[in-house]
């Protein structure tokens, strides 16, 4: 296990995130995992609630049109898990016309098969400076 293998797919869903390719993204989430995301009225208990909440977000008009990750960090603990967390600036589309949105996100990785898997997300939101 390296930090550039749990880089390369937590930038894989950032990538597939940025440009909208929702199924795309949502792959690179384990079945099980659970979202924590201050947009959502509840913990997200599995990647499927997720999909159904992202697919109600399309319904009213919201695009991803671009991500951008800084203030980057990966913290390994042991050879199977990761936490990865980062400062995120996402410019969307909804109902109401264009806005960015600034947030923090943690993001913890665990290899599966050989595969790492993001199995936790939390997302809070950042004040802009």
């Amino acid at each position: 296990m390296s930090e550039r293998d749990v880089l390369d797919a937590v930038d894989r869903i950032i990538d597939d995130f940025g440009h909208h390719r929702r199924d795309a993204y949502f792959r690179g989430f384990a079945e099980d995992a659970t979202f924590l995301l201050h947009t959502a009225p509840a913990r997200l208990e599995s990647r499927a609630d997720y999909e159904a909440a992202w697919d109600g977000w399309e319904a009213e008009g919201f695009q991803v049109l671009a991500c951008r990750s800084t203030a980057r960090r990966v913290q390994l603990l042991g050879d199977d898990v990761a936490v990865f967390s980062h400062d995120v600036a996402t410019d969307l589309a909804d109902g109401d016309g264009q806005t960015t949105v600034l947030e923090r996100e943690t993001i913890v990785m665990q290899r599966r098969d050989g595969a790492w898997l993001a199995v936790h997300e939390h997302l809070s939101p950042r004040e802009q400076g």
